[in-house]
């Protein structure tokens, strides 16, 4: 529940129509503004056809998505819309839209939909952010409650313009709909807030049940993805909430991040990654494949197979991890239900 991206990704040129409602825009031009030719028209002159890629360079087969159709997907889309709310279902132009919206769940995405950072690898819009919207909280939860919503994730745009990076927002929603939805468990995706301890502590003290923030990739490769990031001060994020929550007994809470494949990372430096994430006593991890948003973003050097992610689910199981989500769609939010203690059932 909860992802992010415009509208973009997955399977371009190969992208399977179910009942296409009548009047909607093409998935091609939804989903793909590059067009449906080689790589969804997301290969710059000179770009390397990635690995493991189709004919003439298009994704392979098994990145084919769904577009999003019936009632369900459409409720949760007009109350979005009724309630200006963002997700990043659709600023990060996630290819599980589809399905998450189709099961009524979604991940929300707070402060505005303009983030203060420009990572090579992301969709969001990067600019000036506008006037914080104080009412959002009530909003969100507002929302979710809607949905009923078993599990409800909870995103932000970086936003280094505010003294706190937000992170009094992000507090303010939680408790919005912990009042609202008192039986619904919370996951906030938070960014760094740049290391500050007393910010961490701010998100942490409403007591979310997972802490998410998303190493994004292996050490060597942060500059050029994350520019304005660094390795240590995201793994920091996790291990001082971690830290901050045991101080006020909110010992349940679970640590999560997730790592993107595909951007020229060694198969040796995803593994050594992954350990040290859990030395840092990380407990969930999701891996999926980077998708190259637009001719702007990052090239896409390799894409992973089924087989490798699993292997990937198999080594992160065996060294340590409660939870690996892993392959080629996933996102940090797909079924994060199941990463919540005691509701693996929670998904829908």
């Amino acid at each position: 529940m909860a992802l992010d991206q415009r509208q973009d990704f997955s399977a371009l040129g190969e992208l399977r129509v179910v009942n296409q409602p009548a009047g909607h825009a093409s998935p091609s031009e939804v989903m793909y503004p590059g067009g449906p030719s080689v790589d969804g028209g997301l290969l710059a002159p000179g770009d390397p056809i990635p690995e493991n890629a189709g004919p003439g360079g298009r994704r392979p087969e098994w990145l084919k998505v769904r577009v999003g159709v019936g009632e369900r997907y459409a409720s949760v889309h007009r109350l979005m819309r009724a309630e200006a709310l963002h997700t990043v279902c659709e600023e990060a132009r996630c290819p599980n839209q589809g399905e998450c919206w189709a099961l009524g769940t979604a991940t929300f995405m707070v402060l505005g939909s303009v983030c203060t950072r420009n990572c090579g690898f992301c969709a969001i819009e990067t600019g000036r952010p506008p006037v914080t919207d104080l009412d959002e909280p009530r909003r969100v939860a507002e929302a979710a409650t809607i949905m009923g919503l078993k599990h409800a994730v909870i995103t932000m745009v970086a936003r280094d313009d505010l003294p706190d990076g937000g992170a009094g927002v992000i507090a303010d929603t939680i408790r919005q709909v912990r009042l609202a939805s008192p039986s619904t468990s919370i996951e906030v995706l938070i960014s760094d807030l740049n290391g500050r301890e007393e910010d961490i502590r701010t998100v942490v003290e409403a007591q979310p049940e997972i802490l998410n923030h998303n190493v994004e990739t292996v050490p060597r490769l942060q500059r050029p993805v994350r520019r304005r990031a660094r390795w240590d001060r995201s793994v920091s994020v996790l291990t001082t909430g971690r830290r901050l929550a045991r101080e006020i007994g909110h010992d349940q809470m679970v640590t999560k991040t997730g790592l993107m494949l595909g951007l020229g990372e060694t198969w040796a430096e995803v593994v050594d990654a992954m350990g040290l994430l859990r030395e840092a006593d990380v407990d969930v991890l999701t891996i999926g494949q980077y998708l190259r948003p637009s001719r702007q973003h990052l090239p896409l050097h390799r894409y992973y197979t089924p087989a490798e992610f699993m292997s990937l689910r198999r080594i992160g199981l065996e060294i340590g991890f409660k939870h690996v989500q892993s392959g080629p769609l996933v996102r940090s939010s797909y079924h994060a239900a199941e990463q919540v203690p005691g509701q693996a059932a929670a998904a829908g």
